[in-house]
């Protein structure tokens, strides 16, 4: 597998094998596409007791879906994990695979955008679910619309299309 760069990733837009909409070019870089941080977040209720993890686990049964109008902020403090999503929608050919990736710039403060789910499916169709968290020691306010990730574009070996549970999220 190797990664696109430069006119090898704008190439690939043109063809239509990546799909992000909405897409301004100030958002393309050499190696990577940086994506916004969404409006919508889940905020894990504060409950005490044991979040009991298996197959049929659902998150949302843990959270609480906050949706912020343009211009607010959500503040995260030390040690805590929110859920966010991506404004743009990813859409990527069977031949595509990805890498959600955080900035550098952001995680100078303690923030991580993403835990443990980096990786992005061949043939995926969605918004990005950013797990984020803050590992600094000051409360972080994060502001709808700021370039809070990147996606790094991979071409595969073959090709596979993502049909999992998430295949068509828009919230996180």
């Amino acid at each position: 597998m190797s990664i696109l760069v430069g006119q090898e990733m704008l190439d690939a837009i043109k063809r239509g094998e990546i799909v992000i909409d909405p897409l301004d070019e100030s958002q393309i870089g050499p190696g990577s596409v940086d994506l916004t941080l969404g409006n919508d977040f889940r905020v894990f209720k504060k409950e005490i007791g044991i979040c009991h993890v298996h197959n049929e686990s659902d998150f949302a049964d843990v959270t609480d879906l906050v949706s912020l109008a343009e211009g607010e902020y959500i503040t995260i403090s030390p040690c805590e994990m929110i859920l966010g999503i991506t404004r743009e929608r990813i859409t990527l050919a069977e031949t595509m695979a990805g890498w959600l990736e955080g900035r550098s710039r952001f995680a100078r403060f303690g923030l991580a955008v993403h835990v443990t789910a980096g990786f992005m499916q061949p043939g995926i169709s969605n918004h990005q679910v950013l797990e984020i968290v803050n590992l600094g020691h000051r409360p972080l306010a994060l502001y709808p619309g700021t370039k809070i990730c990147q996606f790094v574009f991979e071409r595969c070996i073959g090709s596979a299309r993502y049909q999992g549970r998430f295949v068509d999220q828009g919230k996180p």
